[in-house]
């Protein structure tokens, strides 16, 4: 079923397009995550589509229902849809059960359901003023569903939290749309937020959409060196490399460069289809490690989950060419 529909949607500051001609379609329940570098237009988006923010051009449609932006009525936001900013504020001095009765519609049994899914129950006596931000958050998260949205815009919400509690959050968002019924759009930086997450992902640049597709295409299928950086470390080699290294002659029929993710490079015992290289640098990242390897005068890095080579060793390097990609 349609819930959101968004097109032609524009939007300039001075001289420059902040958004330029923005259009997209969210199902109910599906996940939409937005990823994309400061300034790309992420931020703006979201609160066009929650009305909080006025397009130059373009339409919003909510539940069959346009979206009316500030200059068109006199208190702004739409009904059904919640906004999220990374900027939250609550009130000082009041203890948590107070200030989230005030915006309160929901039963005495569903609120409690409410809190459990946000994990504030245990808050709810506490004062705002003895929280911790990320407790702070989850209060704000929970303050916004007490309206019964539909449709939740969450503009960074990982920001500044420690590993404790952005998993903490991740749990709720999750819960979110599969206990509260709620479809969830994400905007984050972190390609560990979204990628397990979101059944689609946009990416943004200069105020467009540049790729749209489901997380393991937008990973191993870049359409460019930007969309790729976003998403974590690649190799990226030239056609003429590409052919000396592992003979890909594919690379000079396609005239492109050939991308390659860390994890398809697999350190391998010496053979046809393998190259020799030395190890540049070894990181240790928690379930794998890095390996920083130099094949004749190019730097390519490897991923392991194996104890790895020790700097300044010779290792034998192989591709899976069925996992390359050009860009």
């Amino acid at each position: 079923m349609l819930l959101l529909k968004v097109s032609g949607i524009r939007r300039q500051e001075g001289n420059d397009f902040v958004l330029h001609d923005v259009g997209f379609a969210q199902q109910h329940l599906q996940k939409i995550a937005i990823a994309g570098a400061s300034g790309s237009g992420k931020s703006t988006l979201l609160k066009i589509i929650a009305g909080l923010l006025q397009a130059d051009e373009g339409e919003v449609w909510f539940e069959n229902e346009k979206v009316k932006g500030p200059y068109e009525k006199l208190i702004p936001g739409h009904p059904g849809v919640a906004y999220l900013s990374q900027h939250f504020e609550l009130r000082n001095n009041y203890r948590v059960e107070e200030m989230l009765s005030y915006a309160n519609t929901l039963p005495q049994g569903e609120a409690e359901i409410l809190y459990e899914v946000c994990r504030i129950g245990h808050l709810l006596k506490r004062r705002t003023d003895a929280l911790s931000g990320g407790e702070k958050q989850r209060i704000a998260l929970a303050g916004l569903l007490t309206a019964s949205p539909r449709l939740l815009l969450l503009d960074e919400p990982f920001s500044n939290l420690d590993l404790i509690h952005k998993n903490i959050l991740k749990s709720v968002i999750r819960d979110i749309g599969e206990r509260l019924n709620i479809t969830c759009t994400l905007v984050s930086h972190d390609p560990g937020d979204t990628l397990p997450w979101a059944d689609e992902i946009f990416i943004m640049k200069d105020g467009q959409i540049i790729q749209k597709g489901a997380p393991a295409e937008i990973y191993q299928r870049p359409v460019s060196e930007y969309a790729a950086a976003l998403f974590g470390k690649f190799n990226m080699l030239s056609q003429t490399q590409a052919k000396i290294l592992f003979n890909l002659d594919e690379a000079e029929k396609n005239e492109k460069n050939v991308f390659i993710r860390p994890g398809h490079f697999k350190i391998v015992e010496e053979g046809e289809r393998s190259l020799k290289g030395k190890v540049n640098a070894v990181y240790f990242l928690g379930g794998y490690y890095e390996i920083e390897i130099m094949l004749s005068e190019n730097k390519i890095t490897a991923n392991t989950e194996d104890h790895p080579p020790s700097v300044g060793d010779s290792v034998y390097v192989s591709l899976d060419t069925r996992a390359i990609w050009y860009v």
